[in-house]
Formats: C-alpha cells, structure tokens, sequence
C-alpha cells in the first residue's frame, strides 16, 4: 500500500513538472513560426494591382484543360454535368426538329440540396439594398478579359432593364446566401420569353447572369444552380429554355460572329483592349477607323413612345426571316427598345408620309479598366436589334456607328 503523504507528495511534483513543461513549451511555441494562413484572406489582403499581377502569372501558367471554343474542341471534352441533361449530343444524327422529351414532367417541389452553410433565395429586385448587393457579385465575380484588366461593372439601371420585362417572376432571380452573414455569393435568372423555332411559337425562358462567386468555383455549384432554376421554372408549366455562351455546350441551335468596331481607337489601345489589329499603330488605326461627324439617313431621329407599334410591325416582318427569332409583344418591345439614358439607345427612320420604315438599336455596358493610370472605366454599344425596308443596309448600320460614337462614353461597338 502506498503512504497517502507520498501520493500527494507525488502529485504535486508531477503538477510543477507539468507547470514547468507548459511554459517551456510556449516559449518554444513563440518562436515557432504559424501554420499555414488561408490563401483567400492573403490574396484580399494584398493591394489590387499585386492581386492582379498574381491572376495574371496564374492565368498565363495554369496548365488545366480550358473550356472548349469551337465544335472540334468540344468534341474531345468530356460533360460531366450535360452527359445528364436532356440535351442533344455532340455526335447525334439529328434529322428532326420538336421536344426532346414529348411528355410533361412533375415539377419537383422541394429545392436542391446546397453545400452545409448555404441556402436559397429569391431576391427582391424592388429593393435597391439587393439591386446594389447583386450589383457588386457580377462586377467583382461574373466575367473579366483573359488579362484580367477590363472587368463587367453593371449599373442598377442596366440591372433593372435586363431582368425586369414584363411578367418577370421574382422566383426565377435566384441565388445563394451564405447563412453565417447572408452574403450572396451565388446568381441565375430567367426572364420569359416568345420564340419561334421555324413555324413552332414557344414560351420559355432566357436565362442570363450564371455567376458564381470566385472562392466557390470549386464546390460545384453551377450545376445545383442551373437544376434549381429548372425547377422553378418547369413549376410555371414551362419546359424549354435558351441562352448565350462563349463556349460551346451540347448542343448549339444557332451560332453567330461577334464584330468589333473601335469607336475610340487611342483610348482602346492605351488601355490595351482584346481584339484590336495588333498590326496597326495608333496614327493609322485613328485615320482607318475615321467617321463622320453627322449622320446621311434622312428622317433618322430617337425613338419615342409613339414608335412602338411601328416598331412592332418592323420587327415582326424581319424576323419571319430567320428559322430562329424572339417574339415580342407590344409591351415588350416598349420595355426592351424605348430609350433609357447609358442602358438603351434605339433609333427610327421616318418617311415622307410619317410611317416607319427602319429601326436600329443598341444597349450600353460599362466595364471598369483595372490598375491603369489614366482610365478608369470604358463603354461599348452592343447591337440588339436591326430592321431595315427602304434604307440600304449598309448605310443604317454606318450610322448607328456614328450615333454611338456621338455618346461621349461610348469607346467601341459590338455586333
């Protein structure tokens, strides 16, 4: 048996060696150095021209497969997320045209299941805190230049006008809040849409705004957001969709060309803009790319109000045209073309006898000019809609090009 005065004798020696122990050890931890830091809170913490450099260095070594760009390229990769879709393949012998699945599909009622910490929303888009908050995701996470130094930055206004048309839902603004401190991080959105696929007139959807905050790219949650806007929107009975990509995904209906027109030619190239004649210095590229100071097209004038029903009717005989084209409603095209200061420029021509006889518009987009010691934000006119039948072609779209150029924001156009 063991004398009790020895046991707390024990003790108490074991306690002091311990005590000794504890502070030798932080001494030792003081100058240990720390455990690795997490290398997002790094990155913020370094001023914005070094994180740019740093995205560059990583853009222009990253040795990761890229998205592919033409039908070759997309072949060769693999879907993982549109191998599950009810889409075409890339490799199908299509010879038909109709639904891809003829019958109606129950609408599943409870939501996507989302990462632990993470949760749906619908954002109210008559509040301008959320218009401001939405705002601030696109611009700092949506779509930037492969130099990362021309960035999206896109007004509340230009907001408002892209996915407000008449009869929007607020449930086809979906998002994704982070629940600690509710920020988003997460955006797709629907708009309906009329279009006609050769003689066949749909309602559907145009979806716009896939956007995902960049620290998340690697939790997979496009896909979560792409099947929940599925479902909320196959819950309004609807069951098609459309949508634009710089990519290709399976499997394209239509395709098109961008053209570029520089407006501004010495701002572009003092900000190094994509896309520009690498082979033209600035004295030539200002003389080649020289427009008049007035327009030609005689009764060409702004749009008003009272445009909309010719409007209307010219946009109805150009599409009948194409296989593929919107169908818009009186109140749509009031909504889509009636001018709004920086969003949306549309213009008329106005015969003898006071009919319509073309029209052309184009919208507005900013983009902010990252670590650039002069210029800080940049503007391009992107052609929306053309309808020419008695003026040439050719002439009208000359103008449209003078007529942006004209907005002393205006720097390049796209059509």
């Amino acid at each position: 048996m063991t004398d009790s005065n020895s046991f707390d004798k024990m003790l108490t020696e074991d306690d002091g060696g311990s005590l000794k122990k504890s502070k030798k050890k932080q001494k030792e931890d003081a100058w240990r150095p720390e455990g690795p830091k997490d290398p997002f809170a790094m990155l913020d913490s370094l001023p914005e021209k070094k994180q740019q450099e740093i995205q560059r260095a990583l853009h222009l070594f990253s040795l990761g497969p890229s998205l592919p760009k033409t039908l070759q390229e997309a072949k060769r990769h693999t879907y993982r997320f549109w191998e599950t879709q009810p889409v075409p393949r890339l490799d199908d012998n299509i010879t038909t045209h109709g639904p891809i699945v003829e019958d109606e599909i129950s609408a599943r009622k409870e939501p996507y299941s989302l990462p632990e910490g993470f949760s749906w929303d619908s954002l109210d888009l008559s509040s301008c805190t959320v218009l401001k908050e939405l705002c601030t995701l696109l611009n700092e996470n949506y779509m930037e230049d492969d130099d990362n130094t021309i960035r999206f930055n896109f007004t509340v206004e230009y907001l408002q006008w892209a996915l407000q048309p008449p009869n929007w839902l607020a449930q086809w603004h979906c998002a994704v809040r982070v629940d600690t401190n509710k920020k988003l991080v997460g955006f797709i959105a629907a708009v309906p849409a009329d279009v006609r696929v050769y003689e066949t007139q749909k309602r559907m959807v145009q979806v716009k705004f896939l956007c995902v905050h960049k620290k998340l790219r690697l939790k997979r949650m496009t896909p979560v957001l792409i099947r929940e806007l599925t479902r909320r929107v196959n819950q309004q009975g609807l069951r098609q969709a459309v949508y634009t990509a710089g990519i290709v995904l399976p499997t394209p209906l239509s395709s098109c060309r961008f053209w570029h027109r520089p407006l501004n030619p010495r701002k572009l190239m003092e900000v190094s803009y994509p896309g520009l004649r690498q082979n033209m210095n600035l004295q030539r590229a200002v003389k080649f790319n020289r427009l008049p100071e007035v327009t030609m097209t005689k009764g060409l004038r702004p749009m008003t109000k009272k445009d909309v029903v010719g409007i209307h009717s010219l946009l109805q005989t150009n599409s009948s045209r194409f296989h593929l084209s919107p169908v818009l409603t009186l109140q749509e095209v009031e909504h889509w073309l009636l001018p709004r200061e920086k969003v949306i420029d549309t213009y008329v021509v106005e015969g003898d006898d006071g009919t319509l006889t073309d029209v052309v518009s184009f919208y507005s987009v900013s983009c902010k000019v990252l670590n650039h010691p002069v210029h800080t934000d940049l503007r391009a006119a992107h052609l929306l809609y053309i309808a020419s039948s008695a003026t040439d072609l050719a002439e009208l779209m000359k103008d449209t090009v003078v007529l942006a150029k004209s907005l002393s924001t205006s720097s390049s156009l796209w059509m």
